[in-house]
């Protein structure tokens, strides 16, 4: 089979047999040798009875490329160079045209495996056929592809799907089943693949699988597996499931040292706007430079330590107190001071560290409107004082390696994968804040929060220039819950009141008066744009500090 290809042309698109093994993407420089520790970046990983190993090497097992240009559809894989004594879980699929970064894991019952009558691992008893491309009655048609649903014995679960490049069942031996009781519940959440055709009655399509519940301390943990269905209405209920993690002490986690050595290889430098006003500061010195503290029905506020050590730290954001500056210079901020604030969680059940870094910034300017080829720089809406942004680094815990980075875009964002990336110096890559409002982007350029499609938004401008600071050298590490007591968190950060103040102003009024200059054909797009932005751009209202925000215990917002 080696070097064969077969293409086959037919209403659905090109289809292509293939035995090469992809190469994989790598970061620009070599992973250092980390502190020394327990079980981080050790190779595999132990979830309870189960011990996991990441496969990243693999041999392709068949394309399809929907398009006849080739630019759109998937390739899967299976796995290859399983240690001995660890066992397929499932094969592989992803984008054509995306680097290769992908990953399966591959287990075995840990040496702790007690219940002899039910092990962890099985084989299926036999296979479902889910879909074959011998199902489309089309002449042009030569060969066939075949995906393959595990039956589990009782008591256990399937976990991933098999592919095989013509109609024969797999043989039992080439996969395992978990047992139920050490997987949790999956969901679909990106496509890979969507076949339609006029000799299909529905379309056969294939997701990626992520945990159902992902965040700090849930113990879902991702496979690498794909879901498949021929359903026209596929929901989230998927037959498969994702493995579970039942070690208390998440062994996997780095320990301190390790975190430092991660912080300052990886640290990305965040560059700001070459024209950027409001600059980021470090708390402590916003707080030393005028912020002040107010109480509901008293006039006078009050000055707040560099500490933070008196605001109040117990309570909601119940709108009895916020921070305000009466000196206006305060607002530009003071890069020199700045430093990135470093939350170090677990991740996908602790087989990833996740590092979110806060940036601080005492103001965030207003927005500037784009209608095609105009700019309106608005004069109030999206202004306000205290602005919190992060993104978030996920590593890796069974090489330390780096997989991909979120950036936080307002009120979404985005991860983008290592090969994604701008990369400053080794691997410590780039961050790009924009101007004003000091959102987190991948790459240089004029982001349109709105309609790409229509040429109407918010700007997001960010740019290469000489204002940045480098998170692998001002940092400081806030909080890593998982450690224990080895951290102690800052006193600010259990302020959980808004940092800047609410003020009302009538947003609709400037709207109104953008619009009335507009050309009539302009203005409903404008306005049906417009309505669709996030109603906290329309009035200055202080954000609430990163221990408030839904992605401090929670995943990332995607």
């Amino acid at each position: 089979m080696e070097g064969y290809s077969c293409f086959c042309w037919n209403r659905g698109g090109v289809f292509d047999l293939v035995s090469s093994e992809p190469e994989p993407f790598s970061l620009p420089s070599a992973i250092p040798e980390w502190p020394k520790g327990d079980g981080f970046a050790k190779g595999s990983i132990y979830l309870g009875e189960l011990e996991v190993v990441n496969i990243t090497k693999f041999q392709s097992i068949w394309s399809c490329y929907v398009s006849k240009n080739k630019r759109e559809g998937a390739t899967f894989y299976k796995p290859l160079t399983i240690p001995d004594g660890f066992f397929s879980l499932g094969d592989y699929g992803q984008q054509i045209g995306q680097p290769f970064q992908g990953f399966l894991l591959a287990a075995r019952p840990a040496a702790n495996s007690k219940d002899a009558e039910l092990p962890p691992l099985q084989k299926p008893i036999d296979y479902k056929l889910i879909w074959c491309s011998a199902n489309w009655q089309d002449d042009s048609h030569d060969g066939s592809v075949c995906f393959w649903l595990p039956c589990p014995p009782e008591g256990y679960r399937a976990v991933g799907y098999l592919v095989t490049d013509d109609s024969n069942k797999p043989s039992v031996d080439e996969v395992r089943c978990v047992r139920a009781d050490l997987t949790d519940t999956c969901e679909s959440h990106e496509p890979i693949l969507c076949i339609e055709s006029n000799s299909l009655d529905i379309p056969f399509t294939v997701w990626k699988s992520r945990p159902s519940f992902r965040g700090m301390w849930c113990k879902g943990v991702p496979v690498g597996t794909f879901c498949c269905s021929t359903n026209s209405n596929f929901s989230d209920e998927i037959e498969i499931s994702c493995l579970k993690n039942f070690d208390p002490a998440l062994f996997a986690m780095p320990n301190l040292d390790q975190v430092h050595a991660l912080i300052k290889h990886y640290g990305p430098t965040v560059f700001f706007h070459p024209k950027e006003t409001y600059m980021p500061s470090s708390v402590s010195w916003f707080f030393t430079n005028g912020a002040t503290l107010y109480t509901r029905g008293e006039e006078e506020g009050q000055a707040i330590d560099a500490k933070g050590s008196n605001l109040p730290g117990e309570g909601d954001n119940d709108g009895e107190y916020w921070i305000d500056l009466p000196d206006d210079h305060v607002k530009y901020g003071n890069i020199d001071s700045a430093e990135l604030y470093i939350h170090v969680k677990p991740a996908l059940g602790g087989t990833f560290t996740d590092i979110a870094m806060w940036v601080f910034c005492p103001f965030n300017g207003p927005a500037t409107l784009k209608v095609g080829l105009l700019n309106i720089s608005l004069k109030h809406i999206g202004q306000h004082v205290g602005d919190w942004e992060h993104f978030t680094l996920r590593i890796s815990n069974f090489t330390g390696e780096l997989c991909s980075i979120y950036f936080s875009e307002h009120s979404g964002g985005e991860w983008v994968d290592i090969s994604g990336l701008e990369f400053v110096e080794g691997n410590r890559a780039i961050i790009y804040s924009s101007k004003n409002g000091h959102a987190s982007f991948p790459h240089p350029g004029t982001y349109l929060q709105g309609s790409e499609k229509l040429g109407i938004g918010v700007r997001n401008d960010a740019a290469w220039s000489k204002f940045y600071v480098d998170s692998s050298v001002h940092y400081k590490i806030i909080a890593a819950e998982y450690l224990g007591d080895v951290i102690s968190e800052p006193c600010w950060l259990q302020y959980m009141r808004e940092w800047g103040p609410t003020v009302e102003y009538n947003s609709r009024s400037e709207l109104d008066k953008i619009l009335s200059f507009l050309p009539v054909n302009l203005r409903y797009s404008v306005e049906n744009v417009v309505d669709k932005l996030p109603v906290e751009l329309f009035r200055e209202e202080g954000p609430t500090g990163p221990k408030k925000k839904d992605n401090w215990v929670g995943d990332e917002r995607t």
